[in-house]
Parts: C-alpha cells; sequence; structure tokens
C-alpha cells in the first residue's frame, strides 16, 4: 500500500483536502503556487477561482465531515478542465495547461499501477 498525503486547500472561508500519493504531493502545493502566480496574467473573463494550497500533512483525521476530501486525480481532472475551459488571447495558457496536464497524466499512471 502507497503512502498518501493531504493537501490543504483554503478558498476564502472553505476548506478543502486533496489525497495524493506522497510522492506526488509537493508537484500539487508547487504548480497551486505556480498558478497563483500566474493567474493576474490572464485577461478572459473566465478564469476560475483557485484555492490557495495551504498544508501538507501525512495524516488525517477529519472531525468536520462537512469538508470535502477529493482524490488527486479527480482533482486533477477537474483543474484541467477549468483551465482548458478558459478563452484567453493575451497570455500563453498552454504553458499553465501543459503543467497541469503533465501532473495529471503522472497520477493516471500512478493510480494505474496501484490498481
Amino acid at each position: 500500500m502507497s503512502t498518501m498525503r493531504y493537501v490543504l486547500l483554503k478558498s476564502g472561508a472553505e476548506l478543502s483536502v486533496v489525497e495524493m500519493p506522497a510522492s506526488h504531493a509537493y508537484q500539487l502545493s508547487a504548480l497551486n503556487l505556480r498558478l497563483h502566480k500566474e493567474l493576474d496574467k490572464l485577461t478572459a473573463d473566465n478564469v476560475p477561482a483557485l484555492p490557495h494550497a495551504i498544508a501538507e500533512c501525512d495524516n488525517l483525521d477529519l472531525h468536520d465531515a462537512s469538508i470535502p476530501v477529493a482524490s488527486g486525480l479527480d482533482y486533477m481532472n477537474a483543474l484541467e478542465k477549468q483551465f482548458a475551459a478558459i478563452q484567453e488571447k493575451a497570455y500563453p495558457l498552454i504553458a499553465l495547461l501543459t503543467e497541469i496536464r503533465a501532473l495529471q497524466a503522472q497520477l493516471e499512471q500512478w493510480y494505474e499501477e496501484e490498481m
């Protein structure tokens, strides 16, 4: 059984958790930071609101069932879909999508090998 890590995300007052393979959790946190650096450069009207990665942890004992926990692959699939839908004209969005899709592909391979 592979070790999982949890990335805690915050959007306003809302918290959510992404369960990631330990070997890939840092990549999600780093990608989140990179996307936040670039969001202000996007000029499209439909730029998604992106939560901030605020912590990573090895163990998670949630006492509040209202905090959603998503698998890493589900989170990356949703993130890719959001960014693919952006109608950006002034900024090379393809670089951001490439980074998202690279982590998405790594997770697909990881889950395939683990199943």
